[in-house]
């Protein structure tokens, strides 16, 4: 039994069964900005990257290193880093292996805050960017170059749920660019549908105050990797670049709110699949995007790469007015930003988490001002679906 390989159902519990001095079952909140040396010696050695242990919770803390093991033992990696939040650590890691003169190949359909600083930021610090659709292979290929030092995409897109084939695009880059690292988004999935570094990328992101936290109490992310990458991002994205770090309370809140990512995953992935059929029913919703639909362009990717289909679901109304007036009708849908809580969220991309972006760039990333995004929580299904009638019938009257 020493060899037994634990499922992901038992990691999220379980972790690596770290144990404490004290003996708690719960994880302790190390509520400390400093850590007490033995001896002048200790702290050199400590500082020197001679000895391990603490010596500032900016550079690690030991309830967030429970999480950060945890974390990278569900996506499969050597190491991870937690951030404050999802967006320090897309920033945290981008910035720690990009530099001036390098390419960046990211696909065109990102979340907005994502986007912002591929084509805004970046730019400005001489690294060149350039967005393309990852899902066609033929564009991967006609576009990587020699010093494409990063190519970076979402398992599925925000917002418009397409799917890349993370197993075909990380295959060529390494044969074309063998320097190149593979970065994946996951946050749409989580490592309960989708484990990118097993498929072959490089690096995974999260934005953990979503599924992996779960419950909307939290902001925080991740980034996962093999040691050498975690420890660049460490002590260069994540020390010196952003601060972007995360505390002992947050890190304790996602190693709670892990424990259920299992159960919780399997019911909402059910929920959405009878969400997404009602929609794809109804006279009133023009197109719906949920990669578990057959007809969706990227289905069988999505079926050979995903667990299951994920939570979230994009959907097209008749007109812009008609999106706003549905959003405007819900009464069980929560209207708000974000995803993966325990409640349903609905909201507008458009005018909201892409607000960013111009129409040309809403279009190029393949959505339009008609489209709501939902993200299914853990209500009754049957709940949600008469919702979202209710607001259909009152909004298109």
């Amino acid at each position: 039994m020493s060899n037994h390989t634990y499922a992901p159902a038992t990691v999220v519990v379980h972790g690596n069964h770290p144990k404490n001095p004290a003996g708690a079952l719960a994880a302790p909140i190390f509520q400390t900005s400093t850590f007490v040396f033995d001896s002048a010696e200790q702290g050199g050695s400590r500082f020197a990257g001679k000895e391990d242990g603490f010596i500032y919770s900016r550079l690690g803390n030991p309830t967030t290193r429970q999480l950060e093991e945890k974390v990278a033992l569900l996506e499969g990696g050597e190491d991870c880093t937690a951030f404050s939040s999802g967006m320090g650590a897309i920033s945290g890691t981008v910035l720690s292996i990009l530099r001036c003169g390098d390419h960046l190949l990211a696909d065109k359909t990102l979340y907005g805050c994502t986007f912002a600083l591929f084509t805004e930021k970046l730019p400005q610090f001489g690294i060149e960017v350039e967005l393309i659709d990852m899902s066609n292979l033929d564009e991967v290929k006609a576009h990587v170059r020699p010093n494409t030092r990063m190519v970076y995409f979402e398992t599925v897109a925000n917002p418009s749920m397409k799917v890349t084939d993370i197993a075909a695009v990380s295959a060529h880059v390494h044969s074309v660019a063998p320097q190149c690292l593979v970065t994946v988004d996951n946050t749409f999935a989580s490592p309960m549908l989708v484990k990118p570094l097993s498929l072959g990328a490089d690096i995974v992101v999260h934005s953990a105050t979503k599924y992996l936290n779960g419950h909307g109490d939290v902001i925080a992310g991740f980034s996962v990797s093999r040691g050498d990458i975690m420890h660049t991002i460490r002590m260069v994205g994540l020390k010196d670049v952003t601060g972007a770090v995360l505390g002992p309370q947050e890190a304790y809140l996602i190693l709670r709110g892990l424990k259920t990512l299992k159960v919780r995953m399997d019911a909402i992935c059910q929920g959405a699949m009878e969400v997404a059929k009602f929609l794809d029913q109804s006279p009133r919703v023009q197109k719906v995007f949920f990669p578990g639909l057959p007809q969706h362009p990227d289905y069988e990717v999505a079926k050979r790469e995903m667990a299951q289909f994920g939570g979230m679901i994009a959907f097209e109304m008749k007109s812009f007015e008609e999106a706003k007036a549905v959003l405007n009708a819900v009464k069980l849908c929560a209207l708000a930003v974000s995803l993966g809580d325990c409640e349903t969220l609905i909201q507008h991309p458009a005018s909201m988490t892409h607000s960013m972006c111009t129409r040309e760039e809403i279009e190029a990333a393949g959505f339009s001002d008609r489209l709501i995004r939902l993200s299914v929580g853990l209500e009754d299904p049957a709940d949600i679906i008469a919702d979202l009638q209710q607001a259909f019938e009152k909004a298109c009257r």
